[in-house]
């Protein structure tokens, strides 16, 4: 795997942008990114035509019939006939770690306990999406894991009628721990979040220490047969855009979804454009030292690219969610921690509704009608008015980067 890593990094107020890594080695070869923008400009214009004819060719279409037998109701269909099949829920707000493009420099307000809701809660709105035509649920957070209750959620969860998957997104820290009683409890399906390769570029980031121990939950979910075991990487100019080669190079050998995700804005985490690498650019990069690489074909729903290298036993995605939205196979919804209910990820804050809020639901709304007695026809009715309110598609990355919403620990990633 890695023989060694050479770095230097400054740091300043300028934050991640600051880090340059100039040495990468692998073994069997590997990705040394050059400083030169010259180059890096040559090798852009040399593999965009490939690129761009291996991406035209392989794009899924939308099927012309759903199935007949999908048993979504109208609570989950949108105006422009999207069906909302997929409910992330957020556990917690807290986490145990502070990663800069997730909280604030000065931290955030968590929500009280008892304004966050109960394991019961949770079961009960779960089951009635479920109930309604919800056949995948994600849980997330701030960091799921730290929850004292998880692993009795998991088990609820995984035992209502139509379910089919019960994922988790989590930073690693404790999944190796606590993950055999998960699978135990219904876990279907693990996605971790790892930014670097670099264990001092992981505590700049993180603001934590603890890049072993999310590279040592990767390993025991592999060993405990997760199969593919997705890694996620939020990718930023200057901080870890050179180790994109190195992440491609984890799924040689082992059932990895390596999935790069484009830098979205998000209240307090200093977006700027020049933080962004676009897709193109980072599937340039790759295609270079990997010239096997394959488009796969996607589901329709999904908002990842899907490729693989050839003879890899994992695959390589791209989530362009700033450059080509996948907003038209959107299925969707999202339920905070504090109860909130948003159907865009990118919506405007539910404490400033507005005219373009995109579905979600004004503050406090779906917990206070449950906690106030709500029967289930009523929330449903809460609920479908806010899909039915869902707009096409989000806003271009500059109108989202000044538009109010919350910090992406909030909304749960």
């Amino acid at each position: 795997m890695m023989k060694r890593h050479a770095f230097k990094f400054a740091c300043s107020r300028m934050g991640f942008a600051d880090f340059n890594c100039f040495m990468v080695d692998f073994e069997t070869g590997s990705c040394l990114t050059s400083r030169n923008s010259d180059s890096k400009g040559l090798l852009r214009h040399q593999m965009n035509a490939s690129a761009q004819r291996m991406c035209s060719t392989s794009c899924a279409k939308v099927p012309e019939d759903l199935p007949k037998d999908n048993p979504v109701s109208d609570m989950l269909l949108d105006s422009f006939g999207r069906l909302h099949t997929y409910l992330r829920i957020s556990l917690t707000e807290r986490c145990n770690l502070r990663c800069q493009y997730c909280m604030p420099a000065d931290g955030v307000d968590l929500t009280p306990s008892p304004k966050i809701l109960s394991q019961n809660e949770i079961v009960r709105l779960a089951n009635l999406f479920v109930s309604s035509g919800v056949d995948k649920i994600r849980l997330t957070g701030g960091e799921p894991t730290i929850r004292k209750d998880i692993e009795d959620i998991c088990l609820h969860l995984s035992n209502l009628n139509g379910l089919k998957t019960l994922a988790i997104t989590t930073n690693g820290i404790t999944l190796a721990r606590k993950l055999p009683k998960l699978k135990e409890c219904g876990l279907t399906s693990v996605n971790i979040s790892l930014d670097t390769l670099v264990p001092a570029k992981f505590e700049f980031m993180t603001r934590r220490k603890g890049h072993q121990k999310v590279m040592e939950s990767i390993n025991a979910a592999i060993d405990l047969g997760y199969n593919p075991v997705k890694v996620n990487c939020v990718v930023m100019r200057g901080f870890n855009d050179d180790e994109i080669c190195d992440f491609v190079e984890l799924t040689r050998d082992k059932p990895i979804n390596i999935r790069f995700i484009e830098f979205m804005p998000f209240d307090g985490n200093v977006w700027n454009v020049k933080k962004l690498v676009p897709y193109s650019e980072m599937l340039d990069r790759v295609v270079k030292w990997f010239p096997g690489l394959k488009r796969l074909q996607d589901h329709p729903t999904d908002t990842a690219k899907n490729f693989r290298v050839d003879e890899h036993a994992g695959v390589v995605s791209f989530i362009t969610s700033m450059t080509e939205h996948f907003c038209a196979g959107c299925n969707r919804l999202r339920l905070l921690a504090d109860g909130n209910f948003k159907v865009c990820l990118f919506g405007p804050s539910e404490k400033n509704p507005t005219e373009s809020t995109k579905g979600d639901l004004r503050e406090g709304e779906l917990k206070r009608s449950l906690r106030q007695g709500a029967n289930d026809h009523e929330l449903r009715e809460i609920i479908g008015s806010a899909v039915k309110r869902k707009k096409a598609s989000h806003a271009g990355m500059f109108d989202i980067a000044k538009t109010a919403n919350r910090p992406m620990i909030h909304i749960g990633g």
